[in-house]
């Protein structure tokens, strides 16, 4: 429901609006005297109960007479309403049952030996993990750990076997963080539910293997890559967390900061040339491309991807997936792409010297090519695109522009503290300052110090100056000095400036920034 019909509403029944339900004792707490169907089925959610027997209530469609009589008979109590959007409900919802006492810990705690006989049921795609206490404990721990990851913007976890059990990991903000440890009697129970949900052969046990889930969380849809591989002391399994009401696409919201940004909107509508997008695994280089793409595409324009795989779907735009038991790969989908009168192309790596030839001359016939590189900064991407085999004239011809980045870590604004730094910190970063912030760590951020992450970026746009070097030298140290001249910021400088800023601390910068040689 939108919010100018959550205002109509109030005005026309005299009912307050909330915009934060999470001050409310029951919310607080993670109770709910309904059950889950319920105030699922009628997007309501009990705030707190009076001391004069009356029960507050907040829904998003206060003309639900029959959920309004049906809380007020269950209860007992006098209700009495407020209005709040879906979103806040449905969130406060996957608070109170993803938090009740069923935590991972506590069914950890309580696993008995009985919970072995797992119940091995396949689950159809949307099956809702909220809505399955009648389950076994072992699924019902497999659904907390899921819960909670999710709950704590976790994007991947881990399943490692060991030598004493199995250790859970989930990796928040690009940094792994141990939070649980169930005894090694449950590993194979745990390891075969995953397996059962992505539709993986659980009697395979000596070769990897690759799948998919689609689950819900509340009302939220979340797809799951799994990846199951086998080691020491047994299959080590990975759930990457494809959550798409966590992705913002679109360059306004990725971080950049507004010179950059002006110059990379620029680029992404120019109608031919080659843009790349460097950096190490995890940095967002994908992110960055899809909200180029949703900044760019509209009726007019033909946009296709060839993606290894294709993690999130966007409207508008023609994807492929990349599958190597056919031989499709990056370079045999982009032939294909190219009889299908594409205006622009993604491609998400470019990684031998076949493709990347085929995207220059798909990129010097009238086509915008985007794509990402692995290397430590932009000036980098040229040398890399020269050793796959690439001759300098034609990267001098066809490249247009050169994205790095990296992602760093937020500091935590409820919890963060100033502090004089060393002068070794300050000279670590090239800063002058008196005061800095450091993390201290909160409930909030669930006592890291960080939540959130933030891109520091440097662009080198490929101008005349930067062409001659190319023609003349690809090293990758010349081309910087040259690109540093035309108005390249360095990506440290830009670690250097948030920290300042306050947006993040020296430590991560430093961290994030390491091996980015200064000129």
């Amino acid at each position: 429901m939108s919010h100018s019909s959550l205002l109509q509403y109030a005005d026309r029944f005299g009912l307050e609006i909330l915009k934060d339900l999470s001050g409310f004792s029951l919310i607080r707490e993670g109770r709910c005297p309904f059950a889950y169907s319920f105030v699922r089925k009628h997007r309501l959610i009990p705030l707190e109960e009076k001391d004069n027997g009356e029960l507050w209530i907040a829904i998003a469609d206060p003309l639900d007479l029959i959920a309004i009589e049906e809380a007020r008979c269950l209860s007992g109590s006098k209700i009495k309403e407020f209005l709040a959007s879906e979103d806040l409900i449905e969130s406060a919802i996957e608070r109170c049952f993803g938090g009740s006492k069923e935590t991972p810990s506590h069914l950890i705690a309580h696993l008995a030996p009985e919970g072995k006989k797992t119940e091995n049921r396949e689950t159809s795609d949307g099956y809702d993990l909220l809505a399955g206490e009648s389950q076994a404990p072992v699924i019902r721990l497999l659904n907390a750990l899921i819960v909670e990851a999710i709950q704590q913007r976790a994007s991947d976890i881990h399943f490692e076997p060991t030598e004493e059990g199995l250790q859970v990991r989930y990796r928040i903000d690009g940094v792994l963080q141990t939070r649980h440890a169930p005894s090694k009697e449950f590993q194979s129970q745990i390891v075969t539910r995953i397996k059962v949900l992505s539709r993986l052969d659980i009697a395979e046990q000596r070769l990897p293997q690759d799948g998919r889930i689609k689950l819900k969380v509340a009302d939220r849809d979340i797809d799951f890559r799994v990846s199951s591989i086998p080691v020491a002391h047994g299959e080590r399994i990975v759930l990457r967390i494809l959550d798409k009401n966590q992705v913002l696409f679109g360059l306004s919201s990725i971080g950049m900061r507004a010179e950059i940004l002006t110059h990379f909107c620029k680029l992404i509508r120019f109608t031919e040339g080659i843009i790349l997008v460097t950096g190490p695994t995890g940095s967002g280089k994908t992110t960055t491309l899809y909200s180029a793409l949703c900044d760019i595409q509209s009726p007019e324009i033909n946009i296709m991807t060839i993606e290894d795989p294709v993690e999130y779907k966007l409207a508008g735009m023609a994807q492929i997936g990349v599958n190597h038991k056919i031989k499709l790969d990056f370079a045999t989908g982009l032939k294909h792409i190219l009889r299908q009168d594409p205006d622009v192309i993604m491609i998400g790596e470019i990684r031998d010297r076949e493709t990347a030839e085929i995207a220059i001359q798909a990129s010097l016939t009238g086509h915008l090519v985007v794509s990402t590189l692995h290397t430590n900064d932009a000036p980098s991407a040229v040398t890399r695109l020269v050793d796959m085999g690439v001759e300098p004239y034609l990267l001098s011809s066809s490249l247009i522009g050169v994205v790095a980045q990296r992602l760093v870590r937020k500091l935590c604004e409820e919890c963060k503290i100033t502090y004089e730094p060393s002068q070794e910190e300050l000279k670590g970063l090239g800063i002058a300052a008196t005061l800095l912030f450091r993390p201290c760590g909160c409930e909030r951020c669930f006592g890291t110090g960080y939540q959130g992450r933030h891109g520091i970026y440097e662009l080198m746009t490929v101008g005349h100056p930067i062409k001659q070097q190319i023609l003349k030298s690809v090293d990758s140290s010349e081309l910087k000095k040259v690109a540093m001249t035309a108005g390249l910021f360095p990506l440290k400088n830009e670690a250097a400036w948030l920290v300042q800023k306050g947006i993040t601390s020296t430590a991560e910068a430093l961290r994030v920034c390491r091996g980015l040689d200064e000129v």
